[in-house]
């Protein structure tokens, strides 16, 4: 009885039928992610990297929104920020869009990754670390992503996630945060996307930081 309802329940969650985004609020990532926040303002002469036109045609069909900003402190210091959200997660093709793969395609190196949790007050999500390197272009890079509201990664976390929607028979929704910026400084660097993704999430809503975070 038991195998037979594990059974089922798999085949459940192999076919699941119903969005999840359907039943909750729309997501307009330029809308909800602010364009000035504490010390931070867009900087619009920089931008993130762009995917490569033949995995941006994947991006289209897999995404339902995109963004891609650099912002700018007082000191001049510089954070590229890109998030990809889409309305059905339910399979494995957020790993188009996962810096492994989108740095490799535009020609830089990609070094081997460490998954970190990120502390933002007291409230923590776990977050991987790798950095892309192009010439003299070195580029640490922090990134997470959401299925529904609970935040994970790539690997068998993601696939817990996934199943756990599955076996109600829901789709999920999910995004994938990419922070980087410029600094042959790995330490520097990453200590600055803390501090600005600690200023982000400080800045939004907290149903907006959900979505984000799943905290």
């Amino acid at each position: 009885m038991l195998l037979m309802f594990c059974v089922s329940g798999l085949a459940m969650a192999f076919y699941p039928t119903h969005k999840i985004a359907d039943d909750r609020p729309g997501v307009d990532l330029d809308a909800v992610i602010p364009k000035q926040f504490v010390d931070w303002k867009l900087d619009e002469t920089i931008i993130p990297i762009q995917a490569s036109p033949e995995v941006q045609t994947k991006l289209d069909k897999i995404y339902s929104q995109t963004l891609n900003r650099t912002y700018v402190n007082s000191l001049g210091e510089r954070v590229m920020l890109s998030i990809a959200y889409g309305s059905n997660q339910g399979n494995d093709d957020f790993q188009v869009h996962r810096p492994e793969y989108c740095y490799q395609a535009q020609g830089f190196q990609v070094g081997d990754s460490t998954d970190v949790v990120l502390d933002v007050d007291g409230k923590k999500f776990p977050a991987r670390r790798l950095d892309a390197v192009k010439g003299i272009r070195v580029e640490p890079i922090t990134y997470w992503i959401t299925i529904g509201d609970k935040a994970t990664l790539p690997g068998i976390g993601r696939k817990l996630a996934q199943l756990k929607y599955g076996l109600t028979g829901k789709v999920p929704d999910g995004m994938l945060v990419r922070v980087s910026s410029i600094n042959s400084d790995e330490r520097l660097a990453y200590e600055l996307q803390q501090k600005y993704v600690a200023d982000l999430l400080a800045s939004m809503k907290p149903a907006d930081r959900v979505r984000l975070t799943g905290l």
